[in-house]
């Protein structure tokens, strides 16, 4: 029933408390705190500290589910609290990707150093697909030690040996005896707490389809997300920032409506008012002068991403003296030297988060003191932005996280936390802030443009040579520059910048991939999963294009080079499976006057440590658009928590990734973005989007993600099908601009 646990360096919270220092979430009145991420109350409510924010993913629900099974919970009596900032809620997997595919003793070194960095500085954050891959383990441990508390209690009160004591549905159960959590919980002995706590080998929860515990509230209009903040004497703010890098000039002498006050900081305008509507209307009336920056982006900005692929106007550099080459095996040289060689060049370009909850923050500064709600993704960069904007200390900052309407990598930032508290601390009263579509378009922290360039050769068998170059700005360099200063560095090339393009499942003997360092003046961020979002493209419709060369089945050609790989292999046959025979149905003299036909394309993408596979069907009629009319998908993301979760994030991913992949880009010029709103930067609506299919691979592995991994497989799954259906090879992102 329950087994030892084993990993070093796993005790977070419980183990720390009360033994070294107190815990700073609280308990309410009837409510028993048991440890750093559970607590009890008098009327039974099993309540737990969720650490990461919630933004459609499910992980409020997700992380609740592990706790709560190995506590022995009823799942019905189970809720959940933002956990306050403090190193028990730190982020444990930073360095899990990192640690990725290293052998022992280097992966627990990695991982511990990550989890103690993050503990050092309470760097509480969510991205990166980790969050159950980060406090599984954590979690199920807490869980543990909180079960076992309750059982000595009970055993003490029962006079009985407590290893004969279980739990069960919030109960602590002996042969015929039975105590509700809640009526045990007080009698519970800090000094109880084992030093290894045990776990169960057999779960009832993990794996199992349970109602989440975010969606009623959802359902019936109550759950509250950034915008839906109010506190008393709440007031509303619009904001102007101007050009991107651009400075304030100066703002024409206007007369404002009574009650709204001006705010200006370096940076933006605001306008505050007792609605944001009059507010944002005063805003408009004002004629505010910019000065323009230096390089503000433009149409260079792209030419410049292409431009860094350049080597003495050689279309090969046969030596890898384009960038920094980040891998090199076997001798591409002598395989490209020789035979027919295949050169394609891809483009993709600069994204918009677009979430649909635009960027927001409600803050109230009084004496020194700054409380924020915000819909962050990450509570500690939110509150050491506030401090720096106020030049007070970070812990005189206090950051409330609601729901958030859409994260996807943007609301890891702390810009509006820090601007509604500037505007707070000016208007003299509690202020909500909330950006216009048009701002939240104008200042996002993009995705970055990218063009690559490959060559590469390939028989029946597979591919025998691969020589990548990829142009692309280095991302973490920007982040951290906004976020932690020149401690990281500056720009620079490497492997992490084209994450997914360097270590390929496939077996090629001979493979060389360089990184070029592309330069960028617009504001660069992570968008849902980072770098697989670019690489996943190229690297998919480069293989698809070598299986043509070879006149082989894009299917089986992939499939062949996956024989060492048998995960990845059983993901991939699985879909073409699903997704019936690649290629193309209808007439063979069809053309764009000609009847309608269909093509199937597949694309298979390791990322955040889940393998995710799709096919995708596209029908080509006479003079319409081609349109995607489904898509089917495999996925081994290990260990499943529950299922019902991962599939609906498979489903979002593609519908994400599919926006972008049809219709995304965004371009500018002054320094101002060219696509304002939704209207010239369209998403995937209900009528458009595709018949979804998702299949979970059972798989005893650890957990790998399930929030980004959707993302990578689908545009060149569909740029494939095109080709199927067309003939035509599709290179450049948008497919449809």
């Amino acid at each position: 029933m329950i087994a030892a646990a084993g990993g070093a360096g796993l005790a977070i919270g419980w183990a720390l408390w009360p033994r070294s220092r107190a815990l700073n979430w609280t308990a309410g009145e009837g409510e028993t705190l048991v440890n750093a991420y559970l607590k009890i109350g008098g009327d039974g409510r099993v309540v737990v500290a969720v650490p990461q924010a919630e933004m459609g993913q499910g992980i409020w629900s997700a992380l609740a589910q592990i706790i709560a099974d190995e506590l022995g919970a009823d799942w019905r009596t189970v809720g959940v609290e933002p956990a306050p900032l403090g190193p028990d809620y730190a982020n444990p997997g930073l360095a899990i990707d990192a640690a990725a595919h290293r052998s022992e003793p280097l992966r627990s070194l990695i991982l511990g150093a990550g989890r103690r960095v993050a503990s050092l500085l309470d760097f509480q954050i969510t991205g990166g697909s980790n969050s159950v891959r980060a406090w599984e383990m954590p979690l199920r441990e807490a869980g543990a030690v909180a079960r076992e508390l309750l059982v000595k209690a009970a055993a003490r009160r029962w006079e009985v040996d407590w290893q004969d004591v279980d739990t069960a549905g919030g109960f602590v159960v002996y042969q015929a005896n039975r105590l509700p959590f809640h009526d045990i919980v007080a009698d519970i002995d800090a000094a109880d707490a084992p030093d290894t706590p045990t776990l169960r080998t057999t779960r009832r929860l993990a794996g199992k389809p349970v109602m989440r515990l975010d969606i009623p509230s959802k359902v019936d209009g109550s759950a509250r997300f950034g915008i839906d903040v109010r506190l008393p004497g709440l007031a509303y703010a619009a904001i102007d920032q101007g050009p991107i890098g651009a400075t304030l000039a100066g703002i024409a002498p206007a007369t404002l409506p009574k009650g709204v006050k001006l705010v200006q900081e370096a940076g933006f305008v605001a306008c505050v008012a007792d609605n944001w509507y009059a507010a944002h209307k005063a805003l408009q009336s004002l004629n505010i002068r910019w000065t323009p920056g230096k390089d503000a982006p433009g149409p260079w900005q792209l030419a410049a991403v292409k431009g860094a692929l350049a080597s003495d106007g050689a279309p090969f550099a046969p030596t890898g003296e384009i960038g920094a080459v980040v891998r090199d095996d076997g001798d591409v040289d002598d395989a490209l030297s020789k035979g027919a060689v295949l050169t394609a060049g891809y483009s993709l370009p600069f994204l918009a988060h677009a979430c649909l909850e635009p960027m927001t923050a409600t803050a109230r500064v009084l004496d020194g003191r700054a409380e924020i709600w915000a819909p962050t993704q990450s509570a500690s960069l939110a509150a050491r932005a506030v401090a720096r904007a106020l030049d007070i200390g970070s812990d005189d900052v206090v950051v409330h996280p609601t729901l958030l309407g859409g994260g996807f990598g943007r609301k890891v930032e702390g810009d509006a936390c820090a601007q509604a508290a500037l505007i707070a601390r000016a208007a003299g009263r509690p202020v909500q802030l909330i950006w216009s579509r048009e701002e939240d378009m104008a200042h996002d922290m993009f995705r970055p443009a990218v063009a690559a360039r490959l060559h590469g050769k390939a028989g029946p068998n597979g591919i025998t040579g691969w020589n990548a170059a990829i142009a692309v700005p280095d991302v973490g360099a920007a982040f951290a520059g906004r976020n932690v200063g020149s401690l990281m560095g500056g720009p620079s090339e490497g492997a992490g910048a084209i994450e997914g393009a360097v270590d390929l499942p496939y077996a090629i003997p001979n493979i060389r991939v360089a990184h070029c360092l592309a330069d960028c003046a617009a504001p660069l961020g992570f968008w849902r999963s980072v770098g697989h979002s670019f690489t996943g493209f190229i690297v998919e419709s480069f293989v698809d294009e070598l299986a043509a060369l070879a006149a082989t089945d894009p299917g089986q050609f992939r499939l062949a080079m996956l024989k060492d790989k048998p995960r990845h292999a059983a993901v991939l046959a699985a879909v073409l499976e699903m997704g019936g025979p690649l290629g193309r149905d209808g007439p063979a003299d069809a053309g764009p006057e000609g009847a309608t036909v269909v093509g199937r394309g597949v694309a298979l993408v390791e990322s955040f440590g889940s393998i995710v596979a799709q096919v995708a069907e596209v029908e080509v009629a006479p003079k319409a658009r081609p349109r995607v009319t489904r898509v089917w998908a495999a996925i081994d993301c290990g260990r499943v928590i529950n299922p019902d979760t991962v599939a609906a994030q498979i489903e979002g991913g593609i519908v994400f990734g599919l926006s972008a992949a049809l219709f995304g880009r965004i371009s500018f010029k002054d320094g101002r973005v060219e696509q304002d709103n939704f209207h010239a930067y369209p998403l995937v609506t209900m009528a458009d989007c595709p018949e979804i299919e998702v299949r979970i691979i059972a798989s005893d592995a650890d957990p790998g993600g399930v929030g980004e991994p959707g993302t990578p497989p689908i545009a060149p799954a569909v740029a494939n099908a095109l080709f199927a259906a067309t003939g035509k090879r599709w290179r450049n992102l948008p497919l449809f601009a």
